[in-house]
């Protein structure tokens, strides 16, 4: 765990696991973001940084404020409304929350868990890095899906909130 009495602890690497996917027999839409950030695996929660914009996006694309409700609630909202969550990274070594920081990746089956999705139809990648990985775990099987390349709801990418709010209207 970093500390300011360790610097050196601060700069190593340290293993990150996502969480496990949300979705049922219902799920239309998958979003799938690269691997949570230090923010979301310190609370065990999708998109928890309070500045990352997920949660914001999604509420106007379904209409339904998110931003208010408790997490599990949040999430049967998603399910509510067809859409599931996962990360293509199962595993990995990462500094700090940046997609450029990861290494020694292990990628999630995403091919095993799309076929237990009979509804899925639009596969949405949230930022470049889930795209570029997802796309090569899809391989010839990202044919049968409409796939939606999404502007990273993370803070670190800074293009303006309503240009991503158009790109993430595309979702509906």
């Amino acid at each position: 765990m970093p500390t300011t009495d360790h610097p050196e602890i601060q700069n190593t690497e340290i293993s990150k696991r996502s969480f496990a996917p949300v979705i049922d027999q219902n799920t239309c839409i998958l979003i799938l973001g690269s691997l949570p950030g230090d923010a979301s695996l310190a609370q065990q929660q999708y998109y928890a940084h309070p500045q990352n914009r997920f949660w914001h996006l999604l509420s106007d694309v379904i209409q339904i404020n998110l931003v208010t409700q408790e997490y599990s609630l949040r999430l049967q909202t998603l399910l509510q409304n067809h859409i599931g969550l996962w990360d293509v990274v199962a595993q990995a070594t990462r500094r700090g929350s940046l997609d450029s920081q990861i290494r020694a990746r292990d990628d999630n089956d995403l091919l095993s868990l799309i076929s237990t999705l009979p509804q899925l139809h639009t596969i949405a990648f949230n930022g470049a890095t889930a795209g570029k990985i997802g796309l090569k775990i899809l391989g010839s099987y990202q044919a049968r899906y409409r796939i939606l390349h999404l502007p990273s709801s993370s803070p670190a990418y800074t293009l303006a909130y309503p240009q991503k709010l158009t790109a993430w209207r595309t979702l509906k």
